[in-house]
């Protein structure tokens, strides 16, 4: 596929990010194949290059998960539900995107089909994550619980590291990487109350706060803090703590990142986002102009009416990332760009 040339880390500094944000109007993505999956506060959208260079994106209407489902309103709890829905759109994005990025027409995924994809990703996650790191714990710990929980832990976060690290050497997956990056940055504009504009949306960095990398890890690291009161149990308890303790700190890890990526000035709040951020040094790369302008595409289709007005009133907002709203929209007149 074609490409244009990278940006570099020669561009501007990128502005200070802003302090405190409104987590109702916070916005959150995914990169997808040849493309950025976005979700606002009402919808969530996906926009994909294909393979002759035009931009195609689709819209579904989904409203806020707190007035669809009420455990999403109980802390601790809505991160768990929250997980959940956003591995559910995850799925239906990549498939979609996977078919036009190669301009193909397919029937998309059933909601059978991404639930036995769900099921599958997990039980090969319980057995890469947590039986093996159980397992080469035990074979070296000898009768410490500490000790075993320890080395549980460190291994654990090891696997973890080094799968993200060996999949980023694909040149497929650094694509979805640089992507990753534009969806954070085309975020970090938006929510800064600046133009959605290429020029200003690179000024940014590909890292966020809220990335779900940095929600990974601090599940990871919590964990190890959490098993270590367990002791060294017996097979059965330990895959059953597991199973069911990794939830509970999911549902920490959600209120932590949540809080620290709407007051990401806060000395705590980056003290508490920067391993996460640190991370994603290995998840997300700096794209180039044209995966920008797919993930503003992406974000302009996501949001409401009235969002979309106040950032065409910001000015510069790609005319091509209006035009795929139009279309998607079905709007007959072309938008007054600010």
């Amino acid at each position: 596929m074609r490409r244009r040339k990278p940006l570099t880390q020669s561009e501007p500094a990128a502005p200070r990010l802003s302090g405190s944000i409104d987590p109702a109007k916070t916005v959150g993505g995914q990169a997808v194949i040849e493309g950025v999956m976005m979700r606002a506060p009402g919808a969530w959208s996906v926009a994909v290059r294909q393979p002759d260079q035009t931009i195609v994106a689709r819209r579904d209407v989904l409203g806020r998960l707190a007035e669809r489902n009420r455990a999403a309103r109980i802390p601790l709890v809505r991160g768990i539900v929250v997980l959940w829905e956003s591995l559910s759109l995850g799925f239906r994005a990549l498939s979609w995107s996977a078919e036009k990025a190669a301009g193909e027409e397919e029937e998309p995924l059933t909601r059978a089909q991404i639930g036995w994809t769900m099921s599958l990703a997990f039980v090969l996650f319980a057995g890469i994550f947590i039986l093996l790191p159980a397992l080469a714990a035990g074979a070296v710990s000898g009768e410490s619980g500490i000790v075993f929980n320890v080395i549980e832990g460190v291994t654990r976060l090891i696997l973890f590291v080094g799968y993200i690290w060996v999949i980023g050497r694909s040149e497929e997956i650094g694509r979805v990487f640089e992507y990753h990056g534009a969806e954070h940055m085309s975020i970090h504009a938006y929510e800064a109350g600046e133009p959605l504009s290429i020029e200003s949306v690179r000024r940014y960095p590909p890292e966020h706060p809220r990335c779900g990398t940095s929600f990974l890890l601090i599940v990871v690291l919590g964990s190890i803090i959490l098993f270590t009161f367990f002791g060294r149990p017996g097979w059965a308890f330990l895959v059953a703590s597991r199973l069911l303790g990794i939830p509970v700190v999911a549902g920490f890890a959600y209120e932590l990142l949540r809080w620290s990526g709407t007051r990401s000035s806060g000395l705590l709040a980056r003290a508490l986002a920067a391993p996460g951020v640190w991370l994603q040094k290995l998840t997300t790369r700096v794209p180039d102009e044209s995966q920008i302008e797919v993930a503003i595409s992406s974000l302009v289709v996501a949001l409401d009416d009235e969002m979309v007005d106040d950032v065409i009133g910001r000015g510069g907002v790609p005319g091509s990332a209006l035009e795929v709203r139009r279309v998607v929209f079905g709007i007959t007149s072309p938008y007054e760009e600010g």
